[in-house]
């Protein structure tokens, strides 16, 4: 089969022929139609995450149709259109049988602790604890697009914040995640106030539903002016970047008994920030979550949101490229000035 297929890290990868994955005797083989460019591959391709082993195929966010299935898959039959999460769970632990797979201490992660979907083909193991079929109004490219970003920010809005209708929610960081998380609540019916360095990210916010917008390079104290914004600060807050800035900024964001939540995956030095633990967390009572990824069972509700036409993720999308223009959006990524999703949906070209 075709793929990325990754020798060297923060090196452009090579398209090139690889075999073919084996299917698992209770998993699937998914012929992948559409894959995700995501933040986390180019973390990745930097060679910032110890999961990666090389030579490896990354990407996560994938969306295709089932080729074959083992003996062990009940559930799911040739030709289903389907896509997972990228976390996948054993099925069978106490967190995933209690509804946590994201937590799974056995748990395995696409194009992380295995090759991914920047690949003509990809193995999904447990797949009918893992696997979700897609509805038949949504392509593959705009399931590709909402990927781990929609889901992710699905979490982070709905389940990790409880965000509620008329509380304000500050987004730091237009990027695909952050944009996610800008439309889910808009649609749930949250005050929203998107704060970024790019205009252009900054705009497309404004269309997804922004109530207000805040360029973060015009204001010496970011989170002053949000709280100046939101007449005394967000009710819950997202850190959409995983940097130090934005995560001091989020905290600053917050009104007191306020809630904080990382979506962004802090690394390298910023994996470790100084905390002001007495004047923020502890006088003000604001508490902190993190969030990573989503379980298959809560694709559902989302799903029930888009079809409802409160949610459309292929509004995200602002790029479609063939498999050969990755390594160009993954250098773009170098910086933090991009906005939107970009989709790989020409895994031939």
């Amino acid at each position: 089969m075709r793929a990325a297929l990754l020798t060297c890290y923060n090196t452009p990868t090579d398209i090139t022929e690889v075999p073919d994955p084996d299917c698992p005797r209770d998993g699937a083989i998914i012929a992948v139609r559409a894959c995700g460019v995501c933040r986390s591959d180019h973390h990745a391709w930097k060679g910032a995450d110890p999961d990666v082993i090389l030579p490896h195929v990354m990407g996560h966010e994938f969306a295709g149709e089932v080729l074959e299935i083992g003996p062990e898959c009940r559930a799911f039959a040739v030709g289903d259109r389907v896509t997972a999460p990228f976390i996948l769970g054993c099925g069978t632990c106490p967190d995933c049988r209690g509804g946590e797979p994201t937590v799974c201490n056995h748990q395995q992660v696409i194009g992380f602790t295995g090759w991914g979907a920047f690949a003509e083909r990809l193995a999904i193991p447990r797949a009918d604890f893992n696997l979700v079929r897609l509805p038949d109004t949504m392509g593959y490219a705009a399931a590709a697009g909402m990927g781990c970003r929609v889901t992710t920010a699905f979490r982070a809005v709905v389940d990790r914040a409880k965000t509620q209708p008329g509380e304000w929610l500050s987004v730091h960081g237009c990027g695909g995640v952050g944009l996610s998380a800008i439309m889910i609540g808009a649609a749930i019916g949250a005050r929203v106030l998107a704060i970024d360095v790019n205009p252009e990210a900054l705009r497309i916010a404004k269309s997804l539903g922004a109530t207000a917008t805040l360029d973060a390079s015009q204001s010496p104290d970011v989170g002053a002016a949000v709280r100046d914004l939101t007449e005394g600060g967000a009710h819950v807050s997202l850190d959409a970047l995983g940097i130090t800035d934005t995560f001091h900024n989020s905290l600053k964001s917050l009104r007191k008994m306020g809630r904080h939540v990382q979506i962004g995956m802090p690394l390298g030095r910023h994996a470790t920030p100084e905390l002001p633990l007495l004047e923020l967390v502890y006088s003000r009572q604001i508490t902190l979550h993190g969030t990573r990824g989503m379980g298959a069972d809560r694709f559902a509700p989302l799903f029930a949101m888009i079809s409802a036409g409160h949610l459309d993720p292929e509004r995200l999308i602002t790029q479609r490229i063939g498999l050969s223009g990755l390594n160009n959006a993954l250098i773009a990524m170098d910086g933090f000035q991009g906005y939107g999703v970009t989709v790989v949906d020409q895994l031939s070209a």
